[in-house]
């Protein structure tokens, strides 16, 4: 018989799982964005002793963190250029349906806590809720620097890569004012630039 605490786990992996599928069916670009995503999260946190338990919240949490972006027309989240203000509005509503989407999922974990947080910054200039400092967990701020890191130094549907050292550099600006200090701190370790 499985430990109970192994189980739930097992079987919320198993539901993300099936959602990442799901999500491959309509794009493939977003589930290897999101696994790059969670292998860089999963490096920050190990470098900050994240607990256990909090790095497998923040591991399924990186994994699905765009799920929500199945309800935005490809030709808008593919779209080479400028997005128009209702376009990026759009694009915005994805953390809140991604929370919706994995808040019917009884997990054990805050995942889609964290999910919904993930484009909130320390000083409340991030969406969908303005969230700022201390009212955004930990795992949503590590999530947040491995999503721009991501973002930036890979290449998109609608642009090629700005490159590892322009997103370095973006992640130490935002440092202090949009992003955990500590979270760029050991982003910056973990890509080879300590600060």
């Amino acid at each position: 018989m499985l430990d109970s605490t192994v189980q739930p786990h097992r079987l919320e992996r198993q539901t993300l799982d099936a959602l990442l599928a799901l999500q491959h069916m309509v794009d493939d670009y977003p589930p290897l964005h999101e696994h790059r995503v969670a292998g860089l999260a999963m490096s920050i946190g190990r470098r900050l002793e994240v607990g256990s338990a909090q790095l497998e919240a923040l591991h399924m949490a990186a994994l699905v963190h765009d799920i929500g972006k199945v309800d935005i027309p490809l030709g808008i989240l593919n779209k080479p250029g400028k997005l128009t203000d209702t376009e990026f509005t759009l694009i915005k509503t994805h953390a809140k349906t991604s929370y919706d989407v994995l808040n019917r999922i009884s997990f054990t974990l805050p995942v889609a806590d964290i999910v919904y947080a993930h484009h909130e910054y320390l000083d409340g200039s991030g969406y969908p809720r303005g969230l700022r400092g201390d009212q955004i967990m930990p795992a949503a701020r590590i999530l947040t620097v491995a999503d721009i890191v991501e973002s930036m130094s890979e290449d998109r549907p609608y642009r090629k890569s700005l490159g590892m050292s322009a997103a370095l550099k973006e992640i130490q600006r935002l440092r202090g004012t949009r992003l955990d200090p500590a979270a760029v701190d050991a982003c910056l370790h973990v890509c080879g630039n300590a600060a």
